[in-house]
């Protein structure tokens, strides 16, 4: 019998808050608004449908402040956020594709931030040429 949840999310946004280098102020590095994230995505009740994470590291390191968003399609990694703008256009983005009942297209706001994580294998780079 195939494993089943009584939670049904249409969309993960994992937030990498801790760890070597994300949110890290004490290192220099730019903030991750935690606090104000947990409590606007509680307060716009989410949750379960929307589900935030606050994660430690997600990699690339050098990126810092990476954020991973999980669908029905491939991870959308983004990176770089070092500023409030974009995590205020992150929250946006959740809140309409929870009214949409689906997670909508990354908004052009964050395409800057956007990046490919795991680039293919040489296996499958030769496999294809």
């Amino acid at each position: 019998m195939p494993l089943t949840t009584r939670r049904h999310s249409f969309a993960q946004f994992m937030i990498c808050a801790s760890g070597c280098c994300c949110g890290r102020v004490d290192k220099g590095k730019p903030a991750v608004p935690v606090a104000w994230l947990k409590q606007e995505w509680r307060a716009r009740r989410l949750n379960p449908r929307v589900q935030l994470t606050i994660s430690e590291c997600l990699g690339p390191c050098d990126l810092v402040n990476v954020v991973a968003v999980f669908g029905t399609g491939d991870p959308i990694w983004l990176g770089g956020m070092t500023e409030e703008a974009p995590f205020r256009t992150l929250l946006h983005w959740a809140a309409e594709s929870h009214l949409a009942g689906t997670l909508l297209q990354v908004p052009a706001e964050l395409e800057p931030y956007q990046f490919t994580r795991f680039l293919s294998s040489p296996l499958q780079q030769e496999r294809s040429s």
